[in-house]
């Protein structure tokens, strides 16, 4: 099957053309309007010949800004660049990582103020598309750039130290480019600099986390749907015109998703409901999901600029024929929108956990303990309740924030940073967990319309939800061990639904 082309032209990336880029092993192909590379770096050139001071080009680096560099040693220094920046530490990044920081990087230099080679940018794309994937270590960055990682991208690539994996292999990094039919990058004036000086992991990353909480809030709104079922709720909560009557940001949203989803049940019945009103885990599902909802669309607009626009510092301007310092690489604004969202997603998982408890209390729920099919002579799902608790106390913790207060390094001068990288991957941390807590949900609505007698009775949703379960997962007619049952649901939660 022939991979899909995606064309990087007048149109620019967008979040999901990363995701294909990097999980699906789309090819990427610059068009013309992508070489507005060629622009800033005539400019570059020009001002060189000019002998004007360029920060990173004719200077060192960060508190070295001071250190002019003589003419004989500007090629030398770029190559140094990657070499001093490859101070990553820890376990190498996922191949997925690595596509999404390289595809980011190379939408970046597309935006035109980079002022690299036009060669480098080939260069990268040649690389991204034969699948030579530099090794990573996923510790280094604070988000002031994430220059660790594209420190460690540049020295594989340029092909004289570092690792890359090839075809399901690590080794060397020139091996791996010469059985890819690649030359090493040829770095000249400011190409090294420009390798390094961009946030490309945590926007690479952060497209990836986009397209998982757009999976996971289609499957966790399903997985509601089912436990309104289950639960017999009154879908009061869900009334489009007492949702209107205060519209928090996303909650009439939800209220329509869900009562599409309900659409055919019983539950619409008058006295279908068991309570006039239920527990909040329950009624307040739209006022949740909807600020989950918020929050998603904040951080894929904040993700997006960075993705699209240029970074760099100094930035290259040549349509006034300027290079201008900047810190244009600060991400406040970005990490406040993905620490948002991992708070916001905490808040889906205590729900989510709540109703599950609630779900197996035969109190509450008046269905068999544990929902338990041969009732307190068996376990039932009693002991998932560990591995629940457990993993919603871990997400809660994960949401606490990281970005405050980082310590100052380069001499004092980089005194300010955003922690980017972090927030963005504890926010995948959190994604993970949540999805297991959504595949419990599943699960124990899947068992609960069985005991409730309300298969045939459902609305539409929950009837293909159902379906989806049970083609994985066996009613509990006995105890069993359940880790397998719960693997395979979430792993049906982290792709797309139907």
């Amino acid at each position: 099957m022939t991979a899909r082309m995606i064309l990087l032209d007048a149109k620019p990336l967008g979040v999901a053309d990363v995701a294909e880029i990097a999980r699906r092993n789309a090819r990427l192909m610059l068009g013309k309007e992508a070489m507005r590379i060629r622009a800033s770096r005539a400019l570059v050139e020009h001002l060189m010949q000019l002998g004007k001071p360029m920060y990173g080009v004719t200077t060192g680096l960060g508190a070295c800004v001071d250190t002019p560099l003589a003419e004989a040693d500007l090629i030398a220094f770029q190559h140094s660049v990657p070499l001093s920046h490859s101070m990553g530490i820890g376990p190498a990044l996922p191949t997925e990582a690595v596509r999404a920081l390289m595809t980011a990087r190379i939408s970046g230099m597309a935006a035109g103020g980079t002022g690299t080679s036009e060669r480098v940018v080939m260069g990268l794309v040649a690389a991204l598309n034969a699948g030579v994937h530099p090794v990573i270590p996923t510790w280094g960055s604070i988000g002031a750039a994430d220059l660790a990682h594209l420190g460690h991208m540049a020295r594989a690539l340029r092909g004289g130290e570092g690792e890359a994996e090839f075809q399901g292999r690590i080794m060397p990094s020139a091996e791996a480019l010469t059985l890819a039919g690649l030359e090493p990058l040829d770095l000249r004036e400011k190409d090294g600099h420009a390798l390094i000086v961009a946030n490309s992991l945590s926007t690479g990353t952060a497209c990836l986390c986009l397209e998982d909480v757009a999976h996971l809030i289609d499957w966790g709104l399903a997985a509601v749907a089912l436990n309104y079922e289950a639960f017999r709720s009154s879908l009061t909560a869900i009334d489009a015109d007492a949702l209107a009557a205060r519209p928090a940001f996303g909650q009439r949203e939800i209220g329509e998703r869900l009562r599409t989803e309900l659409a055919g049940s019983g539950l619409w019945k008058d006295k279908a409901a068991r309570r006039l009103q239920d527990p909040l885990s329950y009624r307040c599902v739209p006022q949740v999901w909807g600020g989950l909802l918020n929050a998603f669309e904040q951080a894929r607009l904040a993700t997006e600029i960075e993705l699209t626009h240029s970074g760099d510092n100094p930035v290259i301007l040549p349509q006034d024929e300027r290079v201008v310092s900047n810190g244009n690489f600060d991400l406040t604004a970005f990490t406040l929108a993905w620490e948002q969202i991992g708070q916001a997603l905490a808040h889906c998982a205590v729900g989510t956990a709540n109703r599950c408890m609630k779900l197996m209390s035969p109190t509450t729920a008046e269905l068999p303990r544990f929902l338990s099919a041969r009732g307190g002579s068996r376990q039932g799902y009693a002991e998932l309740q560990k591995p629940l608790a457990a993993l919603e106390a871990e997400i809660r913790h994960l949401a606490n924030p990281i970005s405050l207060s980082p310590l100052a390094v380069s001499d004092g001068i980089e005194d300010q940073s955003s922690m980017a990288p972090r927030v963005v991957a504890k926010t995948g941390e959190i994604i993970e967990r949540l999805r297991y807590l959504v595949a419990m949900e599943l699960i124990f609505a899947a068992t609960g319309v069985e005991l409730r007698g309300v298969v045939d009775s459902m609305g539409e949703g929950p009837q293909r939800t159902f379906a989806a379960v049970r083609a994985l997962v066996s009613p509990l007619d006995d105890d069993r061990e359940m880790s397998t049952d719960m693997t395979r649901i979430a792993r049906m939660v982290a792709g797309p639904r139907y």
